[in-house]
């Protein structure tokens, strides 16, 4: 009989799965955020590096784990494919095409977390990003490269907005060149399927596809993939501020992607905050909205401009989540349920 020696630094095995957390033993080399893959083929980052173990969040089912099970380093910080490539295309928050349209030709891979650019790559914001909505581009103008937040209750409209936002950029897009179209990242986290597939079909139909791309981290997906969709999106949007062109890029919504980030964090026993939200929930959205820049022509002179969107219960914009991007981003969009109402 030939007994297998296994190698506990590169590998480990399932010492307890439940609730999408997996704890490992092995893994002695793991580094934070890399991805594990687990015998069954499905995915995993590690997040919590502790003494005895460590803590894998599951990028799937967990259902199809066992204990016991092998899991292997990947020795990769998760990636995602970037690249002009993606534009009309869905994707999911590990870069896997969604839409079935076929693979996804892209040799670039950008990392999910990376540092936002520093004080010296940037430029104060200089142009014009147009909404093509009067009520915004009038008021509270948006210039390409800053954070612009989309706050109101359900049934608002701020989705309504960031939608038409995309449309309108039709026909400013037909008349520009490459390097100032304005190219849309729309990330859905926590939605309805359904809502996503009506969204395609809105974009399809208005022609609005070819400088448009969706990622999307639907209600029915484990959360270290809701978590992970607005980082995602991101990177996609990076490189285009990196290669001399302009993004826009839409989280819908960041107060959905709080809930599965404070999900994860109570099941990997992190100490609990405000509202039960862990301690670097602010860190969570900072970190995410700091990477919306405008660099400037030593640099290439490319943008990213965000609207991230919340949603508030009955108007309280006092509220831990709405209170830490407001005060993260560079001005707000405040939609009243009873302004809408009246028309």
């Amino acid at each position: 009989t030939v007994t297998k020696k296994i190698s506990l630094i590169e590998t480990g095995k399932v010492l307890t799965i439940g609730d999408g957390i997996a704890r490992i033993y092995g893994l002695k080399n793991v580094k934070a955020g890399e991805m594990v893959e687990f015998s069954s083929g499905i995915k995993g980052m590690a997040l919590n590096l502790e003494s005895d173990n460590v803590g894998v969040v599951v990028f799937g089912n967990d259902k199809f784990i066992f204990e016991g099970e092998l899991v292997k380093r990947t020795k990769n910080i998760v990636s995602v494919p970037t690249g002009v490539n993606l534009l009309g295309r869905t994707i999911d928050a590990l870069g896997n095409p969604i839409d079935g349209k076929g693979a996804i030709k892209s040799d670039k891979l950008g990392r999910v977390e990376v540092k936002a650019p520093g004080i010296i790559p940037r430029k104060s914001v200089s142009e014009p990003m147009q909404t093509g909505l009067k009520a915004v581009d009038s008021l509270v103008p948006i210039g390409r490269g800053q954070r612009e937040l989309i706050i109101g209750d359900r049934q608002t409209g701020k989705t309504a907005i960031a939608i038409d936002t995309i449309l309108n950029q039709k026909q400013l897009n037909a008349k520009a060149d490459d390097l100032n179209k304005l190219y849309c990242i729309y990330v859905a986290v926590g939605q309805k399927r359904s809502t996503v597939a009506q969204l395609v079909s809105i974009l399809e139909r208005e022609d609005a596809f070819s400088y448009t791309i969706i990622v999307a981290a639907t209600a029915s997906e484990a959360a270290p993939l809701q978590f992970l969709a607005p980082y995602t999106g991101c990177t996609i949007g990076e490189y285009f501020r990196d290669n001399k062109k302009h993004a826009l890029i839409i989280y819908d919504d960041l107060s959905k992607q709080a809930v599965a980030y404070r999900q994860m964090s109570l099941l990997l026993r992190r100490p609990p905050g405000r509202e039960a939200y862990p301690g670097d929930v602010f860190y969570l959205h900072s970190r995410l909205l700091e990477r919306a820049a405008k660099l400037n022509a030593d640099y290439g002179s490319g943008s990213l401009t965000a609207l991230p969107i919340i949603e508030t219960q009955a108007g309280d914009v006092s509220a831990y989540i709405p209170t830490n991007v407001i005060s993260i981003t560079d001005g707000q969009i405040f939609l009243e349920a009873e302004l809408f109402y009246k028309g």
